[in-house]
């Protein structure tokens, strides 16, 4: 969202080497200034139809938020902490009405198979902390998006599942193993998730264990997490020490599944480190500039490395 939202998306699509994420419900929700209850089916349509022609390649669409969901979070310590669940939860509650993403779901497919766009379906009702982790909300919202994944399948739409977020350790496997079991071992991705909330500033760690762990029990792919998470915008910095603790993240993962890339990269460094090879160890690590940096504080002496 922001100001000339349509030309910053143009740009950011026209010039990123990457696929292009949009969670629409955003835009739509600017274009009635910003009332929930004023949105429309119709509204929404126009703005999938809108991004979906400038070449956007995966739509976060909440709409396994369904009415009947809404009041099992009344008792949460952190309610519903998702922007666009929240945006569909007060519409529904406004209207006392179902979803309009989730009764217009095979219309939305539609428009996804013709301007071949995939789903990010979102967990709308993910916990917000520790302690809502796992409940009835949560996992009532996974079946849903279970059931929308096969129908995207029928049109020939691909899909991927958001997932949670705030989990303790313990509860993580379950996550996994219900995420595959609901959805059909659709693609999962997670925000982390956060091991504990008691360390903003630092939930790039916080959250980094989680992401290792939930890679390990196979999760496809893991969203970073910032030291300024909860705190606010990130900055370049930021970003590299996000960036940074999820690569460890994930190649931890890999190296617990027995991925044989994974290995070899470490059984190279652990070599080069035994036989003393310096700039071998630089190269092969992820940030070689900081390995270099910390080495050099004490030893900058080329004959050191």
């Amino acid at each position: 969202t922001g100001k000339n939202i349509h030309e910053t998306r143009e740009w950011i699509i026209r010039n990123a080497p990457v696929p292009i994420g949009t969670v629409p419900i955003y835009q739509a929700l600017e274009k009635v200034g910003g009332k929930a209850e004023d949105l429309t089916w119709e509204i929404y349509r126009d703005t999938l139809i809108e991004q979906a022609e400038q070449g956007v390649d995966y739509f976060t669409i909440h709409a396994g938020v369904r009415l009947r969901y809404i009041p099992l979070t009344a008792d949460r310590v952190t309610g519903i902490v998702s922007r666009g669940g929240s945006i569909h939860a007060k519409w529904c509650l406004a209207h006392h009405e179902e979803n309009f993403a989730y009764t217009h779901f095979e219309e939305i497919c539609e428009i996804m198979k013709a301007y071949d766009v995939s789903f990010s379906l979102g967990d709308g009702l993910r916990p917000g902390s520790i302690a809502d982790a796992n409940d009835e909300a949560q996992f009532a919202e996974l079946e849903t998006l279970g059931e929308l994944t096969t129908i995207a399948w029928r049109h020939d739409v691909q899909v991927m599942i958001e997932g949670p977020g705030h989990v303790p350790m313990h509860m993580i496997q379950e996550n996994m193993e219900r995420q595959l079991a609901a959805c059909h071992e659709a693609p999962f991705y997670t925000l982390g998730p956060l091991t504990t909330d008691i360390a903003p500033g630092y939930d790039h760690i916080t959250s980094g264990i989680g992401a290792a762990m939930i890679g390990w029990f196979g999760c496809a792919m893991l969203c970073y997490v910032t030291p300024k998470e909860h705190l606010g915008l990130p900055d370049k910095d930021d970003v590299k020490a996000g960036v940074i603790a999820y690569k460890i993240a994930a190649h931890a993962a890999d190296l617990a599944k027995g991925h044989p890339g994974a290995q070899a990269r470490d059984n190279a460094l652990s070599k080069a480190r035994f036989e003393f090879r310096w700039e071998d160890q630089f190269n092969l690590s992820l940030d070689s500039e900081t390995a270099k940096a910390f080495h050099d504080e004490t030893l900058p002496q080329e004959a050191a490395k």
